[in-house]
């Protein structure tokens, strides 16, 4: 007889490396990302998200205090890419504007995609891909 598996573990948190925990809460805080007063300080933070994930934010530095052989991935790519799901086109457009204009890199400018969503593509302080997209009417 073999042994009853085990249950499938529970997607729980997204954990990003940054290079700049202050610059990467003030653009997540842009976003309506929630992090405790004094963040900035901390050797790694974290803040619930809508639907129950959490993101996690730790900067290189306490990395590689744990793991010193850590490097930062190369090749000029992002680290990871998340999506943002808004409440309307318009909605999609007033992120990407209020974020280009605080100076984060836009990738891709709004646009209808063929698939059905109000799209754009953001960089975070990172270079990590940050997608807004809501559906069309």
């Amino acid at each position: 007889m073999s042994p009853t598996p085990a249950p499938a573990p529970e997607f729980h948190s997204i954990g990003l490396v940054v290079s700049d925990l202050a610059a990467s809460l003030a653009f997540y805080r842009r976003l309506g990302i929630e992090f405790p007063e004094g963040s900035e300080n901390q050797p790694h933070v974290e803040a619930a998200l809508p639907g129950g994930l959490r993101l996690l934010l730790d900067p290189e530095s306490t990395v590689r205090s744990f793991h010193p052989t850590w490097r930062p991935p190369t090749g000029g790519g992002g680290r990871l890419g998340l999506a943002f799901r808004c409440t309307s086109p318009h909605h999609v457009d007033a992120l990407y504007e209020d974020l280009t204009a605080a100076g984060y890199h836009g990738e891709l400018k709004p646009w209808d995609a063929f698939w059905g969503q109000r799209y754009a593509v953001v960089h975070d302080p990172d270079g990590n891909g940050v997608d807004l997209f809501a559906p069309l009417a």
